[in-house]
């Protein structure tokens, strides 16, 4: 007999996250803690659940723009080699506890060097941090995998320098690149020399791309720079018509995407936030779905959306009345589109993915 669907059961679910920002899921007493240690004062909050709601609601205004404004505050207090650690192994900490079993995680290092930290120095104390967080989690029963993701941010000229650090950390599970930040203004090619470099040298990339900004940003990060998968890709319903007899033609840049298979990291409750959808019922992301691109869910930034994977996937059950199977697929969407190699896939998939929903199903 199938296990019911509701947030404690959906926990239980192995889930695999793409798209998780290292900075936008760090705990509330955390950076209170971290703000203290540094002597940053500009926080809003010193209790963590007045902190906590601070975060979400400064980031439910509808503009992409106000929603990384609240990034200030989190990248201010991990200036530290020791604040980077405790960030990383709660990360893994958490997301553990939530049934995750392999995510990537991402940030920009660029953005942690106001302490006169080197980049290097960066990038070892969090993949330090992320292997203590799975030691501990590991200790409490809860296995997972992370890899990292190393982003440029884009209105900077940076890209090249942090794809080149990408690759020399590509054996300390450095699984890939990203560019992040304001899509307007800034788009993929301006950092071509970064993607032409990390073809060359073999490694995986995904791209920032069609979620505050349309149709062109989502076919120059295809077309022009090559991105393996799209963060966030939630605009490719523009070029989809949909009949009032509900009858579905796909332009060529939607085509495109769904007969590639190019994976989109779809971030539910955070697109609400940036107003890429105006509901969770009205997310792209059920038409998407239901036409069988390589969707898959994410979590975006855990502290600013106030979700997690299990919340997600909750609301989506909510909306849409998905249920074991279509988390199932959503799951192993994602386990598939991971920048580990394919042997490293596939034993997720088989050993432990599979076995999991197979329990749930009955």
């Amino acid at each position: 007999m199938s296990t019911p669907v509701n947030l404690n059961t959906i926990r239980q679910a192995p889930k695999v996250l793409l798209h998780d920002h290292l900075d936008g899921g760090l705990r509330p007493q955390t950076v209170i803690d971290l703000a203290q240690a540094a002597g940053y004062s500009e926080l809003p909050h010193e209790d963590p659940v007045e902190l906590g709601n601070w975060f979400e609601a400064a980031a439910d205004s509808g503009s992409l723009e106000r929603y990384l404004e609240t990034f200030a505050h989190t990248v201010a207090v991990m200036q530290t080699e020791e604040a980077l650690a405790r960030v990383a192994a709660e990360c893994a900490e958490d997301l553990a506890e939530d049934g995750v079993v392999y995510a990537e995680v991402r940030y920009a290092p660029e953005l942690f060097q106001e302490g006169g930290l080197t980049l290097d120095q960066i990038v070892q104390a969090v993949q330090d941090g992320f292997r203590a967080g799975e030691q501990r989690a590991a200790a409490a029963g809860k296995r997972i995998r992370i890899g990292t993701l190393l982003c440029a941010m884009r209105q900077n000229a940076r890209s090249l320098e942090i794809a080149e650090l990408a690759v020399r950390y590509r054996d300390a599970e450095v699984v890939g690149f990203d560019i992040a930040g304001p899509e307007a203004g800034f788009p993929p090619t301006r950092n071509l020399d970064a993607f032409e470099y990390l073809r060359q040298q073999n490694a995986h990339f995904t791209i920032h791309a069609g979620e505050a900004f349309g149709l062109p940003s989502i076919w120059e990060a295809i077309q022009h720079c090559g991105a393996e998968r799209l963060g966030h890709g939630v605009r490719i319903v523009d070029d989809i018509k949909v009949d009032e007899d509900g009858s579905v033609h796909l332009g060529r840049l939607a085509s495109y995407v769904r007969d590639r298979r190019i994976p989109l990291e779809m971030c539910p409750s955070s697109n609400l936030q940036t107003g890429a959808a105006a509901s969770m019922a009205e997310h792209p992301i059920g038409l998407l779905a239901k036409l069988r691109f390589r969707v898959t869910v994410n979590t975006d930034n855990r502290l600013m959306s106030h979700c997690s994977m299990s919340g997600e996937f909750a609301a989506l059950h909510e909306a849409f009345g998905y249920g074991w199977e279509e988390m199932q697929w959503f799951t192993v969407n994602a386990m598939k589109s991971s920048f580990i190699g394919f042997d490293e896939r596939l034993a997720l998939i088989n050993d432990v993915i599979k076995p999991g929903y197979a329990a749930l199903l009955g």
